[in-house]
């Protein structure tokens, strides 16, 4: 049996969790300040793709 964390946008976990998924490439970078957001900017083959950002720090 799998252990299910279910979040909204607005739920912060308290401690790391791991995270299973599949994909195609793995990018790792910073996000930088845009305005009052921030940017990840990805290669613009990957323009119209699904893509999921997961935030490593707090």
């Amino acid at each position: 049996m799998h252990n299910c964390i279910v979040m909204t946008t607005k739920d912060l976990a308290q401690e790391p969790f791991d995270i299973y998924m599949q994909g195609y490439e793995v990018l790792e970078k910073v996000a930088s300040q845009s305005s009052s957001s921030g940017r990840v900017m990805v290669p613009r083959d990957w323009v119209g793709k699904k893509v999921r950002i997961i935030r490593m720090e707090l």
